[in-house]
C-alpha cells in the first residue's frame, strides 16, 4: 500500500515522503508519505463528491449507495453522480454484489473517516440509523449507527442496542460488552432501577464471557450498590455472580463472606436463585478444601432444583455432586449419582448447555476420575465446541478442563497448544487464580511429553502464583506439579521438599481426590532416586492403601507402578514385572495412554533383570510406539535406551529426523514455531510479543523452550537449526518423486 501510494503522488507530481512524522489512521500508524498522498487525492475532490465519501465512510465498507447519500444527507441522484467521480479515480471500486461498493484500501476510508468533521459524523450516523430504521433492518445492524448518535434519555436507542447486545452476547462477547455499556450510557437517570440493574448484570455476563472479569466484577457491585437490602432474585443472583468472579479474581476471602452473609438472610430455598447461591457455596467450600461442605451444598443444591423445572440449572446441580464425592472420597456415592448427572446433561441440547457450560465440564471432570477417559474426552470437546460456538471459549474453566483431560488421553501437542492459550488469556489481564491453575496444568502436560524446560517454567511460576493467593487446592497442586517436573531434571531432592512442603506431609493429605495417588507414586519415586528405600516403600504403601479405598481403576495402576518400583530396587524383578505390567493394562484399558507407556518401560527394565529379554523388548517397543503416538519424543527416547541396554533397535513408524536438518524441530509446537521463524527475522522478544499479541513473558517462556527442544544456546543457533530444516525439506520436495 505505501508503494502504491508514493507512485500514485509521483504520477501526480507530488511529493509523498514530506512532513516529518507519520499520522495514525484508526490505530494503523501510517507512514507520513501515504498520508500525505492521501491527503492530495481528497484535496483534489470536488465538495459535493468528497461529502459524498465521507457519507459512505460511515456508512461502511462495503456500502449501499442509498445509505452514503442518506449518511451525506444528499439525494440518491446526487450521491451516484459523485460516485461515478469516485469510481473513476479509483477511491471506491465497485464488488460482485450488485449495489455494493467498497473503498480501495481499508486505510483510505479510515483517512476519509476521521478526516470528516466530528460533529458532522454524529449527524451522519444518526441519518444512517435512520434510514436504516425505516427500512426495517434488525437491531444488530442499526446497533453501529445508534451507538455513535443516541441522545442520552433515547429509551428507544436504548432497546436497539441492548437487543443488538443480547443478540451478539452468546458469539461475540466484546461486541456484546461494548453495546450493553453504551445502552447504559445513554439510559436516562430516571430509568427504574431494575431496568438498571438488568443492563448491569447483562454487561457483567458478556464481560465474563469475553474473559475481563475485573470489569464484570465492577458491573455486578455497581448493580448490587444501586439494589436495596433483601433477598430478591435479582439480588441472590448479582451476589452469585459476584463471588465466582471473587474466585476467579483470588479474592476467595471476600467471596466467602459475601456468601455467608447472603446465607444468613435466606428464607426461600427453593428458587433458581437460591441453587445458584448454593452451587456457588459448593464452590467457595471447594476454594477451602473442604469438600465434606462442598458435597452437601450441591446435594442441597440438587433437591432445591429438582422441583423446579429448569433443565440445565437441575443438570449442573447433578454433575456437580458427583465431582464432590470423588473429591469427599465417597466413589460409591458418586457412581451412583452419576447416571441421574449422564442422564440430564447428554439430554441437553447446545442451546441449553451454553446457559451452564459447568454442567458438562463438572460432568467431564467426574468422568475423568471415573476411569472414563473417553467419555470424559468426548463430553469435553464437545463443552468446547458449544463455548466457542456462543462466545465463552475465554470463560475459565472450560478451556483449562479440555486441555487437562487432552493431555490425561496422550494428545499431547493438542494439549499444549490449548493450556498455552489459556495461560496467555489468563496472564495478559493479570488474573491469579486462573493464570495459577493453568500453569499448573501445562506443566504437567509438558512433564507428561518429557519437555522439562516447559515443565519447569510453568511449574516454578505456578507455584510462584499460588503462594500469594488464599488458602485453597491449588497451592499443593502446583507443588506436586513442579516436584513432577524436577525428578526428570534430576533434583530428586527439591522434588521431595516442594512436594510435602505444599501437599500436607508424607501423605499428601492436601491433595484432593484422586490426583493424591498419581502423586504419591511421583513421591514413591523421588524417594527412590535420593536411594531413600524405606521412605520409598511407605509412600508406595499409602499409594497401595488409598487406592483400594477408592476403588478407582488408574489409581490402581498408579499404585501398583509404585509398588513395582519399589519391588525392582529391592531387586525382587519377578513382583516388579507382574505389578509393572498389571499397571500398564489397567492405564490402557482406561485410556490414560501416556501412563500405561510409562509403565510398561518400568516392565521392560523388571522383565530384564528377570531373564526375559524377549519379553522385555516387546513390551519397551509398545511403549517407545505410544509414546512416538502421543508426541513424547523425551519418554520415546528412555523406551529406546532401555531397548539398547538389550541390544534390540528400535523401530520408528517414522523416519528420524537428522540433526543437521534441524534436530528436534518436529517436536515444537504450532505456536514455538511462529516464534522460531520471527527469531529467524532476528525481531527482539518485545516485537516479538506485538507481532503475535503475547506477553514478554509467555515470549521469554518460548524461546527457552526452543532451546531445549532444539538443542541449541543462543537466538542465532535457533535462527541456523529453522534455515536448515526449511532447505531440507525444500530439497525433499523439489526431488524427483
Amino acid at each position: 500500500f505505501y508503494l502504491e501510494q508514493l507512485a500514485r503522488a509521483s504520477l501526480r507530481g507530488g511529493a509523498g515522503g514530506r512532513n516529518a512524522g507519520g499520522v495514525s489512521l484508526s490505530g494503523v500508524e501510517v507512514p507520513a508519505g501515504v498520508a500525505a498522498a492521501l491527503a492530495e487525492e481528497f484535496a483534489v475532490l470536488a465538495e459535493t463528491t468528497r461529502r459524498a465519501l465521507e457519507g459512505a465512510s460511515v456508512a461502511g465498507d462495503p456500502f449501499e449507495p442509498e445509505l452514503a447519500a442518506a449518511a451525506a444527507g444528499m439525494s440518491e441522484d446526487d450521491s451516484l453522480e459523485a460516485l461515478d467521480e469516485l469510481l473513476r479515480r479509483d477511491l471506491v471500486r465497485i464488488t460482485d454484489v450488485p449495489r455494493r461498493f467498497r473503498f480501495r484500501h481499508p486505510l483510505v476510508r479510515a483517512a476519509v473517516y476521521h478526516g470528516a468533521p466530528g460533529a458532522w459524523r454524529l449527524g451522519a450516523h444518526e441519518r444512517c440509523a435512520a434510514a436504516l430504521a425505516a427500512r426495517g433492518a434488525p437491531a444488530a445492524e442499526r446497533a453501529h449507527h445508534v451507538e455513535r448518535s443516541a441522545r442520552h434519555g433515547d429509551i428507544a436507542a436504548v432497546e436497539v442496542l441492548r437487543e443488538a447486545a443480547g443478540a451478539a452476547a452468546q458469539r461475540a462477547p466484546v461486541t456484546a460488552s461494548r453495546l450493553y455499556g453504551a445502552a447504559l450510557r445513554v439510559l436516562p437517570a430516571t430509568a427504574p432501577a431494575a431496568e438498571r440493574v438488568g443492563l448491569l448484570g447483562a454487561l457483567a455476563e458478556a464481560r465474563s464471557a469475553a474473559g475481563d472479569f475485573d470489569e464484570a466484577h465492577a458491573a455486578v457491585l455497581e448493580g448490587l450498590d444501586i439494589l436495596p437490602a433483601g433477598e430478591s432474585a435479582s439480588r441472590l443472583r448479582l451476589i452469585a455472580k459476584c463471588a465466582v468472579l471473587e474466585a476467579l479474581l483470588g479474592r476467595h476471602h471476600q467471596a466467602h463472606t459475601r456468601l455467608t452473609s447472603a446465607l444468613d438472610g435466606l428464607s426461600d430455598a427453593v428458587s433458581p436463585a437460591a441453587v445458584e447461591l448454593m452451587l456457588v457455596l459448593q464452590l467457595d467450600a471447594f476454594y477451602r478444601r473442604d469438600y465434606a461442605s462442598m458435597r452437601d451444598w450441591t446435594k442441597r443444591a440438587l433437591i432445591a432444583a429438582r422441583p423446579l423445572g429448569d433443565r440445565p440449572l437441575t443438570a449442573s446441580a447433578a454433575a456437580t455432586l458427583v465431582l464432590a464425592s470423588l473429591l469427599a472420597g465417597e466413589v460409591g456415592a458418586a457412581r451412583t449419582q452419576h447416571d441421574e448427572a449422564t442422564a440430564l446433561v447428554y439430554a441437553l441440547s447446545d442451546d441449553e448447555l451454553a446457559l451452564h457450560l459447568d454442567a458438562a465440564a463438572n460432568l467431564a471432570r467426574a468422568e475423568l476420575y471415573l476411569d472414563r477417559y473417553d467419555k470424559a474426552g468426548e463430553l469435553a470437546e464437545r463443552t468446547l465446541a458449544v463455548a466457542r460456538a456462543t462466545g465463552q471459549a475465554e470463560a475459565f474453566p472450560v478451556p483449562y478442563w479440555v486441555g487437562t483431560i487432552r493431555f490425561m488421553r496422550g494428545r499431547l501437542a493438542e494439549a499444549a497448544e490449548l493450556l498455552d492459550a489459556v495461560v496467555e488469556a489468563a496472564r495478559l489481564p493479570g488474573y491469579p487464580e486462573v493464570l495459577g491453575w493453568s500453569l499448573m496444568s501445562r506443566s504437567l502436560a509438558a512433564t507428561a511429553a518429557g519437555d522439562t524446560g516447559t515443565a519447569l517454567a510453568c511449574g516454578e511460576e505456578g507455584l510462584e502464583v499460588a503462594r500469594n493467593l488464599d488458602a485453597g487446592p491449588l497451592l499443593p497442586l502446583c507443588g506436586a506439579a513442579l516436584a513432577a517436573a524436577l525428578l526428570p531434571a534430576d533434583e530428586p531432592r527439591r522434588a521431595v521438599e516442594e512436594l510435602l512442603a505444599s501437599a500436607g506431609g508424607e501423605e499428601l493429605t492436601q491433595i484432593p481426590g484422586p490426583w493424591r495417588v498419581n502423586f504419591l507414586e511421583l513421591l514413591t519415586r523421588c524417594r527412590l532416586a535420593l536411594g531413600s528405600r524405606d521412605e520409598a516403600s511407605r509412600a508406595a504403601a499409602c499409594a497401595e492403601a488409598l487406592a483400594d479405598t477408592l476403588g478407582l481403576r488408574l489409581p490402581r495402576a498408579m499404585a501398583d507402578r509404585a509398588v513395582a518400583a519399589v519391588a525392582l530396587d529391592r531387586g525382587d524383578a519377578a513382583t516388579a514385572a507382574s505389578r509393572a505390567l498389571a499397571s500398564a493394562e489397567v492405564a490402557d484399558a482406561v485410556g490414560a495412554v501416556v501412563e500405561g507407556a510409562l509403565s510398561r518401560i518400568l516392565a521392560g527394565r523388571s522383565l530384564s533383570k528377570a531373564g526375559d529379554r524377549a519379553r522385555a523388548a516387546a513390551e519397551l517397543e509398545r511403549a517407545a510406539t505410544d509414546l512416538e503416538t502421543c508426541g513424547a519424543p523425551a519418554q520415546r527416547g528412555a523406551a529406546e535406551r532401555e531397548l539398547g541396554r538389550l541390544g534390540a533397535r528400535p523401530h520408528r513408524r517414522t523416519r528420524p529426523g537428522r540433526r543437521d536438518a534441524g534436530a528436534g524441530i518436529d517436536a515444537l509446537t504450532g505456536r514455538e514455531l511462529e516464534v522460531a521463524r520471527l527469531v529467524v527475522d532476528r525481531k527482539t522478544n518485545a516485537q516479538i510479543a506485538a507481532e503475535l499479541y503475547l506477553s514478554p513473558k509467555t515470549v521469554e517462556t518460548h524461546i527457552r523452550n526452543l532451546f531445549h527442544k532444539l538443542s541449541v544456546s543462543s537466538r542465532v543457533e535457533v535462527a541456523r537449526v529453522i534455515e536448515r530444516a526449511d532447505r531440507e525439506r525444500e530439497r525433499i520436495g523439489a526431488a524427483p518423486g
